[in-house]
């Protein structure tokens, strides 16, 4: 999407307490892969273990009580596990003012079973992404869409928790809602304004007093509207992606993008941008998803140089991520990222550098990418991409300094098999 467009970006966030009861619709989910039932009061999302090896312990940044949804670790209780069996209802709902055009699967398709590939490939087949469509037609609801006043970020308002009600009322003769981790609501595309104009995709994640449905709260879910489509010719081929970025907050990621128009990472993760080329997620989020063993992380915590190597974020094994803490709460990563897997739009391989502050939430940038060719206008020319970021990460012989925090970071070369090595350096 292009700049001028991020001020109307969707923003997924996680409410707190004592609004959750009012709107939000998710699925508190079992800790255990594979069970296939809901069950309020997870002790664990089901990212990155609790227990952690002493050696990763100093890159274990968390954040504070006021951060909703945030880069610490472990993630906080009550999101949908993310590795093993996760199903995911999926239902496509339309309205009387705005009838679903063609079939109900036909919708479905735009999503699947892309989606899926997308996270088996991501998780190097970790996460085991099965959607169910119990109801196969357009689930009708009983009021025009322009009754319920859906709106751009307003998701506590009255219309909306009608919407919510009239969904569940609508779906529960069919559907046992205990035998889900997470809800897709693929809302027919004409309903609501064009996401060129208004993005009104939403996800409401991680609350347990969320509404009830088969004894369970419904708490991790995510609502897809109008199409990402540009015009630009590649909605086929990625229109999809915005339903793995949704579903990124019900595993507990936040929005990278900022809210006033920012772009502090660009296309280095869906969940900054999640239209255009094909792009992948940091490994920083791969780490905290359960992604990577800890065998995967080093921890660049003591004073001194010391060489890593990095083997490229697409393929699975080898060393992936050099975290270096500069505070409790903050510190750089670096990764390699390549051409490959879901990456096709790397244009520029390298090490991606980029800090990562657990103390801004969702929505303020918690990520930063550090760009190594400064003001140089990119090397992508994919539609709507980011491009001044494209060619952020660092070649072999090109260093990052931060003498604040008295990090260097110099990229030594690369091997026969693409993997590069790096030197830290902290004081």
């Amino acid at each position: 999407m292009p700049p001028e467009r991020r001020l109307r970006r969707r923003i997924g966030t996680r409410r707190v307490a004592a609004l959750a009861a009012v709107t939000l619709l998710t699925l508190a989910v079992s800790t255990s892969a594979g069970t296939g039932h809901l069950m309020a009061g997870s002790t664990a999302a089901g990212s990155i273990a609790l227990a952690r090896s002493t050696a990763l312990g100093p890159c274990m940044i968390t954040g504070s009580l006021g951060v909703q949804m945030g880069e610490g670790v472990p993630t906080a209780s009550g999101y949908a596990h993310s590795t093993g069996t996760v199903r995911a209802l999926t239902l496509m709902v339309d309205f009387s003012d705005a009838p679903g055009k063609g079939s109900a699967l036909d919708r479905y398709g735009e999503f699947f079973p892309q989606t899926q590939r997308w996270f088996r490939t991501g998780s190097y087949g970790r996460l085991d992404y099965r959607p169910e469509t119990p109801i196969r037609h357009w689930l009708r609801m009983p009021k025009p869409f322009t009754a319920y006043g859906i709106e751009r970020g307003a998701p506590f308002d009255p219309g909306y928790r009608d919407l919510v009600r009239d969904i569940v009322t609508a779906a529960d003769p069919n559907v046992d809602f205990r035998s889900y981790d997470i809800l897709n609501v693929l809302v027919t595309p004409n309903a609501g304004p064009s996401a060129l104009d208004t993005v009104l995709s939403v996800t409401f994640a991680g609350n347990t007093d969320a509404p009830v449905a088969d004894g369970v709260p419904v708490a991790n879910a995510s609502f897809v509207y109008s199409r990402q489509d540009d015009g630009s010719g590649s909605y086929s081929d990625t229109g999809y992606r915005v339903l793995p970025h949704e579903n990124g907050h019900t595993f507990g990621l936040p929005d990278l993008y900022t809210q006033n128009g920012g772009g502090t990472v660009g296309h280095w993760d869906i969940m900054s941008e999640d239209w255009g080329a094909d792009n992948d997620l940091l490994g920083w989020h791969k780490w905290k998803l359960g992604w990577l063993d800890d065998s995967q992380v080093s921890c660049a915590a003591a004073p001194g140089t010391k060489e890593y190597t990095l083997t490229p974020l697409s393929r699975p094994g080898g060393n992936k991520l050099v975290f270096v803490p500069t505070s409790p709460k903050t510190g750089y990563a670096l990764e390699l990222r390549t051409h490959g897997g879901n990456d096709s739009a790397v244009c520029r391989p390298g090490i991606l550098i980029y800090k990562v502050d657990a103390g801004v939430d969702t929505g303020n940038g918690p990520i930063t990418v550090y760009d190594s060719k400064r003001d140089s206008g990119g090397c992508t020319r994919s539609p709507n991409v980011h491009a001044e970021l494209s060619d952020a990460p660092f070649a072999p012989g090109e260093s990052f300094k931060d003498p604040k925090t008295g990090v260097t970071v110099r990229v030594a070369g690369a091997d026969l098999a693409g993997n590069y090595r790096v030197y830290v350096t902290r004081r």
